[in-house]
């Protein structure tokens, strides 16, 4: 008769630096352990890690949100290979915002495709990534390039209740038909109607936009919904076409709010009422926490 010891898992949860309110979020709605480690730059702008937790035979959530990826890789390649050599049982990566997923093609001759190759580099250092609206524009699957299992969440349904909760006789506007799909979805969860804006083109640079039912809409406020505000020229052209029609000022929601340079201050100067994001991308204008959709898919989980 063998004498069988079954290990009890368990979960740590380390953020790279920046991530730090995400993960405690996180780790408290689990009940689990808090990671300690050091990530810094030495003068020279080399990074430094250590890991002051003991690690072994544990699972890793590791939380780090992949906006401004290029500074954030070496540090996060450094800290996963770290926790594997000290002997870790699996890593997942929660990465709200994933980079690099919009050069999914050879656009023109010479061109690096560098969604495939991001991708195997972190299919090579992690077992997990859990992200959040990630920008499949001619993929139908992250793990298409991922080698690694990949959890796609969507913040629709956060959206949607933010909306039914904050904004009164909202009426979600899609600034073009390819918007439509995805903002009727978020509006039917908010239990609000929509209208899609429809572009006449007279020439190359004379477009006429008209909204439909403008008369029977014009006390409602308009929500304008994305899922990436980077330079936020669309949404910027959008809000200039609801200023002409007449309608109150808009309400901006994005998913992930990069805000290339001044965009976020342009958008508010071109008439945006409110800019409201979720904290995907940790900034100003986030008011939707992602943290519940993100626990669902996690172990130890006890939220439905």
């Amino acid at each position: 008769m063998f004498n069988l010891k079954i290990k009890e898992m368990s979960t740590i949860v380390f953020a790279l630096p920046g991530n730090e309110t995400l993960a405690d979020n996180i780790r408290k709605q689990l009940g689990v352990e808090k990671g300690d480690a050091v990530v810094r730059h030495f003068p020279d702008d080399e990074t430094f890690v250590r890991v002051d937790s003991d690690v072994k035979e544990k699972d890793v959530l590791l939380v780090c949100t992949l906006d401004h990826p290029d500074e954030k890789l070496l540090p996060l390649y450094f800290l996963s290979q770290t926790l594997k050599e000290l002997g870790v049982r699996k890593i997942t990566l929660i990465a709200p915002y994933l980079a690099y997923m919009r050069q999914d093609k050879r656009f023109n001759s010479g061109e690096a495709i560098t969604s495939e190759l991001f991708a195997k580099l972190v299919s090579g250092f992690v077992d997990r990534i859990v992200t959040i609206d990630p920008h499949l524009h001619r993929r139908s699957s992250l793990e298409e390039i991922y080698t690694v299992s990949a959890t796609v969440l969507h913040a629709a349904p956060l959206i949607s209740e933010w909306i039914r909760n904050n904004i009164p006789h909202a009426l979600l506007v899609g600034p073009d038909i390819e918007s439509e799909q995805w903002v009727s979805a978020v509006a039917k969860d908010a239990r609000a109607p929509f209208v899609v804006l429809k572009k006449i083109r007279h020439g190359d640079k004379d477009v006429e936009v008209s909204i439909p039912q403008i008369v029977e809409f014009k006390h409602y406020t308009p929500v304008l919904v994305d899922d990436i505000i980077s330079t936020a020229r669309t949404m910027i052209e959008t809000v200039g076409h609801l200023k002409m029609a007449g309608m109150r000022p808009p309400v901006c929601v994005g998913v992930h709010g990069i805000f290339a340079g001044d965009a976020f201050m342009e958008l508010l100067r071109a008439g945006a009422d409110r800019v409201v994001t979720t904290n995907s991308i940790i900034h100003a204008s986030n008011r939707i926490e992602i943290a519940q959709v993100i626990l669902k898919v996690l172990p130890n989980s006890t939220i439905t």
